[in-house]
């Protein structure tokens, strides 16, 4: 293993096993045949972590695992982490005024959720896999390069070339809102006009698709007092995202890291 590309990290004296990036780089998006990217972003998690809970134990914070889900329970560390940052950081409520100004900046922003009529084939590939995703890429930008010179034949083409079981249906998911696709999907599905079709295939864990919007219904602006506890939340929620930033800066500027880059945090 490359010291250079995968450099041990060390933060404050304490070697982080090089598993633990190597387990962490799952979470981080990287170019296809770049594992430095994902390492190195996953050096810059790791030591943040690994800064926290060294002031978690510094400080003796005590924090049981809690909940998360049905049957899934934080792990010692996460729960350490927590407890850490609910001591340290303390946000109080928005008040009624900085509510009703956040709306009134612009109302049209707080709307029902919009409903997309979507089309797609899909060029299905393992995404970890460099030759299978070059291989699954090519054959997308064929496809593409059809979809685009023939539109009307959309159906046609993905009834005949899609992996995706909506082949039958000529490539038509129905309707969709948010959340009902992966995040990289609804991204491309956002960016489209109506009956627009992807410039470039779009990669995600199920491999490459090739996106049209049939039709977009907008959401209804929505009354104040509908959205003033969603509002409520969200000003709270960016409070506390901005400790918490300070409280990490803090904790890096006093400490001794080899291994990762956290200059911009």
């Amino acid at each position: 293993m490359s010291k250079a590309l995968f450099p041990d990290l060390i933060v404050n004296g304490e070697q982080v096993p090089h598993a633990v990036i190597a387990a962490e780089t799952q979470n981080q998006t990287a170019p296809v045949g770049k594992p430095g990217i994902a390492w190195r972003k996953a050096s810059r998690a790791i030591a943040i972590r690994t800064l926290l809970l060294q002031e978690a134990r510094r400080r003796g914070v005590l924090a049981e695992p809690q909940a998360i889900a049905a049957q899934r329970y934080e792990t010692k560390e996460d729960a350490l982490i927590r407890g850490l940052l609910d001591e340290v950081i303390d946000v109080a409520p928005p008040s009624a005024s900085q509510i009703r100004a956040e709306w009134e900046k612009d109302p049209s922003r707080f709307r029902a959720p919009p409903l997309w009529e979507v089309s797609h084939i899909l060029c299905a590939c393992d995404p970890r896999d460099a030759d299978d995703c070059a291989k699954a890429l090519a054959r997308a930008e064929g496809i593409l390069a059809l979809a685009q010179g023939h539109p009307k034949g959309f159906a046609a083409l993905a009834a005949r070339e899609s992996d995706c079981g909506s082949k039958s249906a000529g490539g038509a998911l129905g309707q969709l809102g948010p959340n009902d696709t992966v995040p990289e999907f609804e991204a491309a599905l956002r960016a489209l006009g109506e009956g627009e079709i992807t410039a470039a295939p779009v990669l995600s864990r199920h491999g490459y698709h090739i996106i049209r919007l049939d039709a977009v219904a907008e959401g209804q602006v929505l009354p104040f007092d509908v959205v003033s506890a969603k509002i409520a939340t969200a000003i709270e929620k960016a409070a506390w995202a901005q400790k918490s930033r300070a409280f990490v800066g803090a904790l890096v500027a006093e400490a001794h890291i080899q291994g990762a880059d956290l200059s911009l945090v």
